[in-house]
C-alpha cells in the first residue's frame, strides 16, 4: 500500500512533468489528458471525469461534479489553467473531498512559469503550501 505522501509527491512529480514538457499557457483539458496519460503509463488506476453525487437528506442528486481525475478512490486531483488560485478553486476540492469523505486532495494549477507556485495539497480538509 503506498502512503498518502507517497502518493501525492509522485502525483506532483508527473504534474511537474507535463507542466515542464508543455510549459503554461494551454487549456485545462490539455493538461488533463497529459497527466491522466502520464499516471496510466506509470502502473496506477486513475478515473477522469469521475461523476461526484450529493446526498441532501435521503436524496441521492446527480448534480452535474466531475472530479478531473481520482487516484486509487483516495485521491482528488483537480486541475487548473487560470491566472491565479483563488478561495473558490480551492473550495471546489474540498467541496468534493467532504461529500465523498476523502482526505486527500490536489489542486494543480498549469498556467504559471514555475509549477511548484501552482501546487496545494490538502490534507483532512486542511491547505498545506509548499
Amino acid at each position: 500500500m503506498i502512503l498518502n505522501s507517497e502518493l501525492t509527491h509522485k502525483i506532483i512529480g508527473y504534474a511537474m512533468e507535463v507542466h515542464t514538457k508543455l510549459g503554461p499557457g494551454l487549456l485545462e483539458s490539455t493538461y488533463k489528458e497529459c497527466l491522466y496519460y502520464k499516471i496510466v503509463k506509470s502502473g496506477f488506476y486513475v478515473e477522469k471525469e469521475k461523476p461526484m453525487r450529493l446526498i441532501y437528506e435521503d436524496v441521492i442528486l446527480e448534480c452535474g461534479y466531475r472530479m478531473d481525475l481520482f487516484k486509487d478512490n483516495q485521491l482528488v486531483i483537480e486541475i487548473k489553467s487560470v491566472e491565479a488560485l483563488n478561495d473558490i478553486h480551492m473550495a471546489q476540492v474540498l467541496t468534493y473531498m467532504k461529500l465523498g469523505n476523502y482526505n486527500l486532495g490536489l489542486l494543480s494549477n498549469f498556467n504559471v512559469v514555475h509549477f511548484k507556485n501552482g501546487i496545494r495539497r490538502v490534507v483532512n480538509g486542511k491547505p498545506l503550501f509548499f
